[in-house]
């Protein structure tokens, strides 16, 4: 991709989701550990994370760890949370570069049984770019869109047993705001790799108008060419949100 002449577009999605998907298969094809497959995987992530934000998109959420995800073999599911642990201490040697790109990183998800020093890390990656506004980028860990949904109406439950807000009142902007994702738009695109179709409890709510693109390349291979494709398809798309 020639970074001088980026592409432009007529319509741009403000916020897209991404589901990383194919590392396992990736390394499998190439009769490697699954890690290796992650360790690629995270490569396209940074790749992908800066190219979106060079061509002016606001937010992009990649789907990174699932709350399913947990039942993978332990040496897989320590893999993953030690490449995690590495990138975001490779983002607290970033910052300057990060805020010079205009990069806020956030995560969503339930940080419960995630390590200790990795919630640190998050906490401090989270704090020193919260005042940059070029893109916000955020990384679904220990994510799923049914338990994010659960939280949210407990949420709102114990506003109205309290008191504070009437049973009447529990509208779907309520509930919005009580999500992970309070705050942002919802994403108009969906892009999956990896020839897989379907959501996999992956910002459930959020994605009911949301267009959807599929791909059969799997993440590691997964390129800007790749990423400008599925924009191309989006522009084209017809967004009714149920009206004619």
């Amino acid at each position: 991709m020639d970074y001088d002449n980026l592409p432009t577009f007529e319509v741009l999605p403000k916020h897209v989701g991404v589901i990383m998907d194919g590392n396992g298969r990736w390394a499998k094809k190439r009769g490697l550990p699954r890690y290796k497959g992650h360790v690629e995987g995270a490569k396209t992530f940074r790749k992908i994370g800066e190219f979106a934000a060079d061509l002016g998109i606001k937010y992009i959420t990649f789907y990174a760890f699932s709350t399913e995800n947990w039942k993978r073999p332990k040496e897989e599911v320590s893999a993953i949370m030690d490449l995690f642990r590495e990138y975001l201490k490779e983002a607290l040697g970033r910052v300057e570069e990060d805020r010079k790109n205009g990069i806020r990183i956030s995560f969503i998800g339930s940080r419960e049984g995630i390590p200790a020093d990795i919630r640190l890390l998050m906490k401090q990656v989270e704090r020193i770019g919260r005042k940059e506004d070029r893109i916000m980028l955020n990384i679904a860990v220990n994510y799923g869109g049914r338990q994010e949904i659960a939280e949210s109406v407990r949420e709102i439950a114990e506003d109205v047993k309290k008191g504070r807000i009437k049973p009447s009142e529990i509208d779907m902007d309520m509930i919005s705001s009580h999500l992970y994702t309070a705050g942002m738009p919802d994403p108009d695109l969906i892009i999956r790799p990896s020839g897989e179709q379907r959501l996999s409890n992956f910002l459930l709510w959020q994605s009911a108008y949301a267009e959807f693109w599929y791909s059969d390349v799997l993440w590691p291979d997964f390129t800007e060419e790749d990423f400008v494709e599925a924009l191309r398809a989006y522009e084209h798309r017809s967004r009714r949100f149920g009206g004619v």
